[in-house]
C-alpha cells in the first residue's frame, strides 16, 4: 500500500472558512454553509458559503469593471504571459492541487495529477498561444463609385464581456480552465461557479491566478448551488454563459439565458456515447477498448462510452474476458497510488447509480459483472458490465454517467451504424477496426461531435470539442472557441 500523506498546506487550506474569490480576495461569505464531503469515507472535510444575491452582484460588477478597465488595457501578449505564468504555478503546486481534488471528488490521485493539473496546464498554454492570434479580415466592397471615392472594409473580433462559467463536479480544474482561459485569452473576464460538491481547487487556483499577475476582477469565483448559478445567468451584466453538465440542466440553462436578454450560451452537455467494434477486432482488444472508453474516473466523464456494440461472433468471448478484467480492478482509497478504481464522487450520484443496478435486475438484463455497491464507508460500487438483448433497453438509452458498460450484440455493419445514431444525443463516439478504409468511410455517417477511431476519451487542446443534437451547442478549445467568446464587428470606410 502506498497511501499518500497530506501536505501541510493541504491541511491548512481545508481548515479555512471558505466562501468566494471576488476582486482578488478570498471572502468567507454570509450565506448558508454547504458541506464538502469526501467520497472516500463520507466525512465532511470543509464547507463553503452558498452565494447570496449580494455576492453574485459583487462578483459580476468586479468582472465588469476589469473588462472595461484593467483587462481591457492589457495587450494580447501580456494576457498570454499571465496564462503562461498561471500554467507554471499549477505545476509548482501540482501535488497540493491534486490532493485537494482527490479529497473533494474521489478522483484517484494519479488521475488528479495527470489530468486535472498537468492537462490543465497544457490547456492554459494553448489558450495563451491563441491570445495573440485573434484577428479579422480585410474586404474590398463592390459598392459603386460616383465621384471617384473608394471603399474599404474590415472585420474585428471583439470580446463579448463578462462570461459566466458553470463547472461540473467531475473535472473541476480542467473544465474550469477551458472556460476562464477562453474568456481571458479573448479579452473577456470571467465569473466561475464550481460545483457545490467540488469548489475547493478552484478557490485555490484563483489565488494562484492573482499571484500570476491577473488583475483583480478578471477572474472571480462564486460558490453555491443551483440558485447561485441561476442568479449569475440572469444577471443584467452577464454577456455569455458557458455550461458543462447534464442535458436536462443544460437545456434549462440555455432557456434561462435566452429568456434573460438573449444571453449567449455555449452548452457542452452529456450523452449516451456509442462504442462499436467491427468483427475484425478480437476479444482482447475489444475488452481493452471497453475499459479505456468506459471506466476511467469510474465512468464519470461526459464523453465516456456507455453503449458498447460487439459483433455477435465475438460477444461470448468478450463478456468472459471483460468479467475477469473488471474483477481484477483494485478498488480502494483514491489517495492510495495503487488504487485503480475509486469511489463515485458524491452521495446523490451514488444513489443514482444504485437505481440503475436495481433497474438492470428488474428488467431482465444479464449482469455480466458488478451491479452492486461495496459494504464500506464512502460511495464505492463495483465496475459493472450488463448485456441487453434489445436496442430499446433503458440502460442502452438513459445516460448513467458512471461505471456501467451496457453491451449489445449486432450482426451486420449497417445495423451497427444505425445503432450508433439511434439516440437523441451526439457528444462522442468511437469506432474500432483494423480496416482504416472502412473507418474513413463510416466516420461521416456517425452523428457525433467527436469520433475517435481505435481510441476513446482522449482530448487535445488543439482539437475542438463539443456535441451535436441534444449534446450541446458550441465548441470548446481548438480555434473554434474564439467565435463563441467574441463578437464579429464589420467596419466600412469611404475614402
Amino acid at each position: 500500500m502506498s497511501l499518500v500523506s497530506l501536505l501541510p498546506e493541504v491541511k491548512a487550506f481545508l481548515e479555512r472558512k471558505h466562501g468566494h474569490y471576488i476582486h482578488g480576495h478570498l471572502i468567507s461569505g454570509e450565506g448558508p454553509r454547504i458541506d464538502i464531503v469526501s467520497p472516500a469515507n463520507g466525512e465532511v472535510v470543509a464547507s463553503v458559503a452558498d452565494a447570496t444575491q449580494d455576492d453574485v452582484d459583487a462578483a459580476v460588477l468586479s468582472s465588469l469593471e476589469a473588462f472595461r478597465g484593467s483587462w481591457a488595457n492589457t495587450t494580447p501578449a501580456e494576457r498570454a504571459n499571465v496564462l503562461l505564468r498561471l500554467a507554471d504555478l499549477l505545476l509548482v503546486h501540482r501535488e497540493e492541487l491534486a490532493q485537494l481534488e482527490t479529497i473533494q471528488s474521489g478522483k484517484i490521485i494519479q488521475i488528479a495529477r495527470a489530468f486535472e493539473v498537468d492537462q490543465a496546464a497544457n490547456f492554459l498554454r494553448h489558450y495563451a498561444g491563441a491570445a495573440t492570434r485573434i484577428h479579422g479580415e480585410t474586404i474590398t466592397p463592390s459598392l459603386p463609385s460616383f465621384n471617384g471615392e473608394k471603399y474599404t472594409a474590415f472585420t474585428r473580433r471583439e470580446p463579448v464581456g463578462v462570461v459566466v462559467g458553470i463547472v461540473p463536479w467531475n473535472f473541476s480544474i480542467m473544465i474550469a480552465v477551458w472556460k476562464f482561459a477562453s474568456a481571458l485569452a479573448t479579452g473577456c473576464t470571467s465569473v466561475i461557479k464550481p460545483s457545490q460538491f467540488t469548489p475547493l481547487t478552484l478557490l485555490r487556483i484563483a489565488e494562484l491566478a492573482t499571484e500570476a499577475g491577473l488583475p483583480a476582477g478578471a477572474l472571480n469565483v462564486v460558490s453555491g448551488g443551483g440558485e447561485a448559478g441561476r442568479r449569475l445567468i440572469e444577471h443584467k451584466d452577464t454577456a455569455k454563459v458557458s455550461f458543462t453538465g447534464s442535458v436536462q440542466t443544460g437545456m434549462a440553462v440555455g432557456s434561462v439565458a435566452m429568456q434573460s436578454k438573449l444571453t449567449r450560451a455555449t452548452l457542452e452537455l452529456g450523452g449516451k456515447n456509442s462504442v462499436g467494434f467491427l468483427k475484425d477486432v478480437d476479444a482482447d482488444r475489444t475488452v481493452a477498448g471497453i475499459l479505456e472508453a468506459g471506466f476511467v474516473h469510474q465512468g464519470q466523464i461526459c464523453a465516456a462510452g456507455e453503449r458498447f456494440f460487439v459483433h455477435r461472433s465475438r460477444i461470448d468471448e468478450t463478456l468472459e474476458k471483460l468479467s475477469k478484467a473488471l474483477a481484477s480492478f483494485r478498488i480502494g482509497d483514491p489517495m492510495d497510488e495503487a488504487t485503480q478504481f475509486g469511489p463515485l464522487s458524491n452521495e446523490a450520484h451514488f444513489a443514482k447509480i444504485q437505481s440503475f443496478f436495481s433497474q438492470a435486475r428488474s428488467d431482465g438484463s444479464t449482469i455480466v459483472y458488478g451491479a452492486e455497491s461495496l459494504d464500506r464507508p464512502g460511495y464505492f460500487v463495483k465496475p459493472t458490465a450488463i448485456l441487453v438483448s434489445d436496442a430499446n433497453a433503458p440502460l442502452l438509452t438513459e445516460e448513467t454517467f458512471g461505471p456501467i458498460a451496457t453491451l449489445l450484440a449486432y450482426d451486420e455493419e449497417e445495423e451497427l451504424l444505425s445503432l450508433f445514431n439511434d439516440t437523441p444525443f451526439g457528444l462522442s463516439a468511437s469506432l474500432w477496426t483494423n480496416d482504416l478504409s472502412k473507418a474513413f468511410g463510416y466516420v461521416p455517417r456517425i452523428e457525433a461531435g467527436t469520433v475517435w477511431v481505435n481510441m476513446h476519451t482522449f482530448l487535445d487542446p488543439a482539437v475542438p470539442f463539443g456535441g451535436v443534437k441534444q449534446s450541446g451547442i458550441g465548441r470548446e478549445f481548438g480555434s473554434a472557441f474564439i467565435e463563441d467568446y467574441t463578437e464579429l464587428k464589420s467596419v466600412f470606410i469611404r475614402h
